[in-house]
């Protein structure tokens, strides 16, 4: 393993598509939506563990999941759990570690990445996390991993390529398009020179620094003022400061979508963002009527396709329904379309209206 390599794992959001499991005070990067007996950020980190140094692993995370971060996962060194005081999106996040890393090491190269990706593939996840580490170090680019698509998804980001390899498995990158219609995300699939955008992104520190500088000169300036206070016991108070001020922005709005040496590595690996439960559905293992259950105590009778997460100790039957997803909390059952769930987000916003803060 490279000592000047590091992993940056991004884990302050709220997954509201996922409700009613996630929830404000317990988003999904902490749940185990699949039923595989570890969280998804215990198995991201597991994964960087093998790419990384542990001690190169960062996670940065909301204020108020900092104690769930130590109690999911108790081997990272607690000075590498990084507090954000608000949600600001992910180029401040990036801005934060990017300015943090610089000053420690300014040969440092880093991986950003969600921390509730679902990769099953870790060996070849490896192999194209290293190609993303040498591509990077022998010129100046900032790259990101793309997917194959297998359907016109309308919940991702796509990346259109060149047709013409940069270097072997290395794309130079045309266009970025957030979350097309169905006919768009349609065109996209039949041209064959569009991936699914995993925002995973490998980049050397000190390029993407530059970047925020030439392209994001306002929050730029938010860090530099404050960079020497990095890595000491000012950090935190600094951050303080920084954030109120910070535009809430991607770094795919703020970056990569206005930089003109961002390049795609198309990966062989399969992948989910899990952003939703129909993408749950698609990886949980099914029963012969395409029914995926999250639960010990789930009889199924005349129903198809159908995503259930209900609790072990609850005896749930289920007759006559198809293409839905039910999911049971302690306070919240949800019965929905499987065709509906982009809307979920709709729905929770509808129970704040009518209910408050008690079911979020």
């Amino acid at each position: 393993m490279n000592k000047h390599h590091y992993v940056a794992i991004m884990a302050g959001g709220i997954g509201s598509r996922f409700w009613p499991m996630s929830r404000t005070d317990f988003p999904k990067q902490f749940l185990d939506i699949l039923g595989t007996g570890k969280t998804l950020i215990q198995q991201t980190f597991e994964r960087y563990c093998k790419l990384v140094p542990k001690e190169n692993i960062y996670i940065i995370t909301a204020q108020e999941y900092v104690e769930i971060v130590k109690k999911q996962v108790p081997e990272i060194p607690v000075e590498n759990i990084l507090a954000e005081p608000s949600r600001k999106n992910t180029a401040p996040c990036i801005a934060y570690i990017g300015f943090k890393l610089l000053k420690k090491d300014p040969k440092a190269l880093m991986i950003a990445a969600p921390a509730d990706n679902l990769i099953l593939d870790t060996g070849e996840f490896i192999n194209t996390a290293k190609k993303a580490f040498g591509f990077v170090n022998d010129i100046n680019a900032l790259v990101t991993i793309g997917i194959k698509p297998t359907y016109p998804n309308t919940g991702y980001g796509y990346i259109q390529h060149e047709t013409t390899e940069a270097v072997p498995d290395v794309y130079k990158v045309k266009t970025f398009t957030e979350k097309p219609n169905l006919e768009l995300a349609k065109t996209f699939i039949a041209s064959g020179d569009f991936l699914w955008n995993a925002g995973i992104f490998t980049w050397k520190v000190k390029n993407v620094v530059a970047a925020f500088e030439k392209y994001l000169p306002e929050l730029y300036e938010l860090f530099a003022a404050e960079k020497d206070k990095f890595n000491t016991e000012e950090e935190a108070a600094a951050i303080e400061a920084i954030y109120p001020l910070c535009t809430n922005i991607s770094v795919d709005f703020a970056i990569m979508e206005k930089a003109d040496n961002v390049y795609v590595i198309p990966a062989s690996f399969e992948w989910s963002d899990l952003g939703t439960w129909n993408s749950a559905w698609e990886n949980k293992e099914k029963d012969y009527f395409g029914n995926a259950v999250v639960g010990k105590n789930v009889m199924v009778v005349d129903a198809n396709n159908c995503m259930v997460h209900v609790p072990d100790n609850k005896l749930v039957m289920l007759q006559g329904l198809k293409d839905y997803i039910i999911v049971d909390t302690k306070d919240v059952l949800m019965i929905c379309k499987r065709e509906k769930e982009q809307e979920i987000k709709e729905y929770v916003a509808e129970v704040k209206r009518n209910k408050g803060d008690k079911y979020l």
